[in-house]
């Protein structure tokens, strides 16, 4: 399956190529999808010897994050989509830092602007996600649970406020260390959206939100 992975909400825009037998990565940390982020598409596809209509499908996180990169990454992932004719995979940023088979019960950070974080805790089969100030966040997810926790994403603030706590805290490593390597790897088993336009982002805007659901 040829896969063209983008993301901007997580630590700058990264773009990643699956041809189906090599991964191609374009990744600066700055967050340039504006300036670049079209360019570094098409650098992938000659990398690679491909046109957009050569591919399986095109996928996109979804955030949270940067709201100016989700909202960057997304359109573009649409517009891709919508002109080639492909299905669309949003992936959230979640899933994104989440590492395969991560012990649970899970917390997966992605940290706003100072002192905001969006988290989700998934605990078996269902997953409970909060978005506001980091000591809101933590109360709404944690109580009630054992006092211990994997922790997984931005987790420098949340580490500390964790562990202030009592709790016993182990830090995992992110899927992987560019955000579109995660996202297409994570596309080939995702159901894609009924359309370009029915793809809906999350932008995880505070003030503190807590969604239920299935992860």
């Amino acid at each position: 399956m040829r896969i063209l992975a983008l993301d901007a909400a997580l630590g700058g825009f990264s773009a990643a190529l699956d041809d189906g037998g090599q991964l191609h990565v374009a990744s600066t940390g700055r967050q340039d999808a504006l300036e670049a982020g079209l360019a570094q598409v098409e650098a992938l596809l000659g990398r690679a010897g491909l046109r957009l209509a050569d591919l399986d499908r095109i996928a996109v996180g979804l955030g949270p994050g940067s709201f100016t990169g989700v909202r960057i990454a997304v359109a573009y992932a649409k517009a891709l989509a919508y002109g080639a004719g492909l299905p669309l995979v949003g992936v959230s940023s979640y899933d994104a830092l989440e590492p395969e088979d991560a012990p649970l019960p899970v917390l997966v950070v992605v940290r706003g602007r100072r002192g905001i974080v969006c988290a989700r805790l998934r605990d078996g089969a269902t997953a409970e996600s909060a978005c506001g100030p980091t000591a809101d966040v933590l109360d709404r997810l944690l109580t009630g649970l054992p006092r211990a926790v994997h922790l997984a994403g931005d987790t420098e603030d949340v580490l500390a406020q964790i562990a202030e706590r009592g709790w016993t805290v182990r830090a995992l490593s992110a899927r992987s260390s560019v955000p579109a390597v995660a996202i297409a790897q994570l596309a080939r088993t995702t159901v894609p959206s009924t359309s370009p336009h029915a793809l809906a982002p999350d932008y995880g805007e505070a003030p503190a939100v807590t969604q239920r659901g299935s992860p």
